[in-house]
């Protein structure tokens, strides 16, 4: 693949055409003009996101304080090394964004990646508040931490860093799509068995406010991920040299890679000993998620079995849609949502 260049901040001979305007490589002003926008879904993914704000410390977690203490050994153990990954995960998502925004040269794109980076900034300040409230200085040190002494969240995090790293000593084409396509794997597969653990204690009657916030988050992940879907439908139009049918089975590769880790990953932080969950729930709702995730791509399936959501996992959608969340991400289509309803958990 060919190397691409970091597109300049100042660019007065740049494009102002519509017409002329592409995802990468595009000769951009980097002017932010909302009103002449090649990629028309920007307008409802942007006003959707700006709708989504949110404040960590609006929620209270006084229950939360209570119940930390109350739960079962592996509820607390699942509890903590969860957080300890997603922690990570928002935190290296904050680092690279602007890696990938350097090399997009649709300014109307490159305004939903800044929403995105401020939004991923916004979760790491959520689950500090969650630590904060909950546990001692020296117990939250040791769960912001476990991510470098736990062999098996070390090894989750290797898999996307290293791909993300690998982007940036290889300024490449090949390279920055690999960067897209593990984006939303991350965005769409990885996080979902810690969301499904902390929604589950929550219809256990424990840790109320926890799951709130992941709630939030998981709506913000929700159009995080419709971005990089549109980005990667858009690439596929305009740059097809990146969907030969070997870079697709790379690609599909880097799927199936991800839906293993999370699966393996529930097996081991989740197990057995969770009230209202098993590893084989766990595993099953990751594939259908692969599934999904692949097929929205319009790739079809990633495995055979899966294919439609678990019976015993409505739960988990019903958790997310308490966020009033009434976006069909996958078809683009956008509602508006109420900040002040959303605070209601009437589940």
């Amino acid at each position: 693949m060919y190397n691409i260049e970091r597109k300049p901040l100042f660019n007065p001979d740049g494009d102002t055409e519509v017409s002329k305007r592409k995802m990468i490589g595009g000769n951009t002003t980097n002017l932010n003009d909302f009103n002449n926008m090649k990629y028309q879904w920007v307008s409802d993914w942007y006003r959707q996101a700006m709708n989504n704000f949110w404040i960590p410390e609006e929620i209270n977690l006084s229950q939360d304080l209570k119940d930390y203490h109350k739960l079962t050994a592996p509820e607390r153990r699942a509890y903590d090394k969860i957080l300890s990954f997603l922690v990570f995960l928002d935190s290296l998502q904050t680092a690279n964004l602007p890696n990938v925004t350097d090399y997009i040269t649709a300014n109307e794109v490159c305004l939903c990646l800044h929403i995105q980076t401020f939004q991923e900034c916004l979760h790491s300040q959520a689950y500090s508040y969650m630590l904060d409230t909950i546990c001692s200085p020296d117990e939250r040190n040791d769960i912001l931490f476990q991510w470098k002494t736990d062999e098996h969240l070390l090894k989750r995090n290797t898999f996307i860093g290293n791909c993300y790293n690998d982007f940036v000593e290889h300024r490449d084409l090949g390279h920055l799509m690999k960067v897209l396509v593990a984006n939303y794997i991350l965005e769409g597969i990885y996080f979902y068995s810690g969301f499904m653990f902390f929604y589950n204690l929550s219809r256990n009657g424990k840790m109320p406010g926890s799951a709130q916030e992941i709630r939030y988050i998981n709506r913000d992940e929700n159009t995080h991920l419709w971005l990089f879907r549109n980005i990667i439908l858009e690439l596929k139009k305009e740059n097809p040299e990146l969907f030969t049918p070997e870079l697709i089975e790379e690609y599909k590769a880097m799927m199936e890679e991800g839906v293993r880790q999370e699966s393996e990953w529930g097996r081991y932080v989740i197990g057995s000993d969770i009230p209202g969950l098993t590893e084989d729930m766990v595993e099953s709702y990751i594939r259908y998620l692969g599934n999904l995730r692949w097929s929205s791509l319009g790739f079809g399936y990633l495995f055979q079995d899966n294919q439609t959501e678990p019976e015993d996992m409505a739960w988990v959608g019903q958790y997310s849609n308490a966020n009033m969340v009434k976006t069909d991400f996958f078809e683009a289509r956008s509602t508006a949502y109420a900040k002040s309803t959303a605070l209601v958990d009437d589940l």
